[in-house]
Parts: C-alpha cells; structure tokens; sequence
C-alpha cells in the first residue's frame, strides 16, 4: 500500500504564514507612516512660525502668500517627481521656467492676449522636454549631461530675449488675476491651480499604466523592456510631461509677478529635487510620491517664509535646507536597506 507523498519542504516553506502581514501591507504603513512623519515636520513648523511672529505668520494675507508662492514650485515638482520615479533626473526645469516666462511676456506675444500668453508659455515648456526627451531617450545621453545642456541654452536664450530687461506684462487679464478679487472664497487662482495639477498627477501615478509604467522603468528599465514597455517612448513621455509642468508654471509665475525675466525659476531644479526626495521619492528611481512631493514643497516653502518674517539671513536658510535634505536621504538608505 503506497503512502501519500507529502510536498516537499521548499513548497511548503513557501506558503505565506497567517501571522505574517503581506508585502503590500508592509509598503502601505511605511508610506503612511513617511506622510505622518512629514505632516508632524509641517505642524511643528507651523507652530514655530506662530510662536517666534503670530501675528505676521497666522495673518490669513501671509498664509495665502504662502500657499501660492509654493503653487508655483510645487507644479514644477509634480513633473519632477515622475522623472525621478523613472530613474531619470532634470536639471533644467528652472531654465525652462525662466525661458517660457520671457517668450510669453515678448511684446509681439502679448498681442495675442491671454490666450497668446497661455499657449506660448505650454509650448515652450513642450518644446525644451521634447528636446530633452530625445537626446535621453533617443539619443542615450545621460539624462544629467543632457539637462544640464538644456539648463545653459535655455538660460542664454532667455538672457538674449530680454537683453538682461524686465518685461512688463500689460494684459488686463493676467494682472486681474493676481488680484485678490480674483480669489474664490479666500484662495488665490494659482492655488486652485495647483491643486488640480496635484490632483491629475496622483492619479496618474497611482492609478493608470502610466504610472505604473513609469514606476516599473525606475526601477529596472531592462526588466520592463522584456515585459514588453516601451522604455525609450515611456522616458520621451515623462521629459514631455516635465516640460508641460514647467510651462504651467512659468505661466503661474506671470500672474504673480506680472512680468517676465531671465532670472526666474533660479534653483527650482534644486528646490523641486529636494522636495521630491524629502517626499519619499527616491533618487535612484522605483518608487515616487506625489503627496509626499507636495508636503515637501510645503514645508520648505513656509521655511523660507519663517526666515523672511524672522529677517534671518539666506545662507542660514540654505544650510537648514541641506540639512534636511541630508537627513532625508539618510533615512531613505535606511528604509531601504532594512527592507
């Protein structure tokens, strides 16, 4: 009589335990408890910003202040956030930005109005990420060498429009804009705009092929080549999509300056890199987080606004930020080398 052939011991070894919590469990309470850990630096910069001026700092007028300088930086980040989720890096978003904002503010532009102002500033933006999109994907340069080229072109061409000159915009629609009739119930339009690029840009990551796409190229582009993703036209994508972020941005830029000038965007490249690192998004590619981007541009955004109401100097600014910056890849290396 034949006895029942019990599994072998490796299968069996294979069977997850019941006492054990899946994998993705584990990945949902790190991500919760990064995005508690970045709401609690927020609060207490908050409440240090109300202790040391609460009169200037808790005003509602310095709040949305705030909120819309970080509108602009944190649509710059959004974009920032998918390339470096794909293993990718972009150096020349703030270039882009001061490129789009000067064209867009060019007397022959402002003719067109509004619209001529709007559509100018998503070309541009379309036009330097295509650029970099194929000399990345296409041409296999190294995405640092490649944006960097970008960074410098971009920021001559825009020194070239200007000729180093201010340029003033005149169209009553942009100016009206930044005004705070313009504001529905006590928030400013670029918020509003923010947000909603906020918005698109969580779902897409999280909830579309794209995303996960995306997510797949970062962090092994050969495996997601044998899966079948296109990872030369996936790159061309997310370039595209940094470049359209920087459009919208130089364009929310306009509204709240009310010119165009050759200087602007200056180190949004490292702004929106480090705010997307202190996030959770991780520089080697893999894993990207848009909540946890836009909490980063928050918290360096009241920063900088707590050192301007403290009158404390910039460079002190500057080392508070590398410092943060530092201690938020440190606990990245951490995290992942325990996991």
């Amino acid at each position: 009589m034949t006895q029942p052939v019990s599994p072998p011991r490796d299968s069996a070894d294979k069977v997850p335990s019941m006492s054990q919590p899946p994998a993705w469990r584990a990945l949902v309470f790190r991500a919760d408890l990064r995005t508690l850990s970045l709401l609690g630096v927020l609060a207490a910069l908050i409440l240090i910003g109300g202790i040391t001026k609460p009169d200037e700092f808790l005003d509602t007028r310095n709040l949305q202040l705030v909120l819309t300088q970080a509108s602009v930086i944190g649509v710059v980040t959004v974009g920032m956030t998918f390339v470096i989720t794909s293993g990718g890096i972009d150096l020349s978003v703030g270039a882009i930005v001061a490129l789009a904002s000067v064209w867009a503010t060019t007397v022959a532009t402002q003719e067109y109005g509004f619209g001529g102002i709007l559509l100018t500033s998503v070309l541009v933006g379309l036009g330097c990420g295509l650029v970099n999109g194929l000399l990345i994907a296409y041409g296999g340069m190294v995405p640092f060498i490649a944006t960097l080229a970008m960074l410098a072109s971009a920021r001559g061409l825009a020194l070239q429009i200007t000729d180093g000159r201010t340029q003033i915009v005149t169209v009553d629609g942009i100016l009206d804009l930044g005004e705070r009739d313009s504001y529905v119930l006590g928030v400013p339009p670029l918020v509003m705009v923010f947000a909603v690029v906020t918005i698109i840009g969580w779902l897409v990551l999280n909830r579309t092929t794209f995303g996960r796409r995306t997510v797949a190229v970062g962090g092994n582009a050969e495996a997601a080549r044998l899966a079948g993703i296109d990872v030369r036209r996936q790159r061309l994508y997310l370039y595209l999509l940094s470049g359209l972020c920087c459009g919208v941005a130089a364009f929310l830029l306009i509204i709240l300056s009310g010119s165009g000038q050759n200087t602007n965007g200056n180190l949004y490249e490292l702004d929106a890199i480090a705010a997307a690192i202190i996030g959770g998004t991780l520089l080697s590619g893999g894993r990207g987080t848009i909540t946890g981007s836009v909490l980063g541009v928050l918290i360096f955004t009241t920063i900088t606004n707590i050192f301007a109401l403290n009158n404390l100097q910039s460079d002190v600014q500057q080392i508070a930020k590398g410092a943060i910056i530092v201690a938020a890849v440190l606990v990245q290396r951490r995290t992942a080398s325990t996991t």
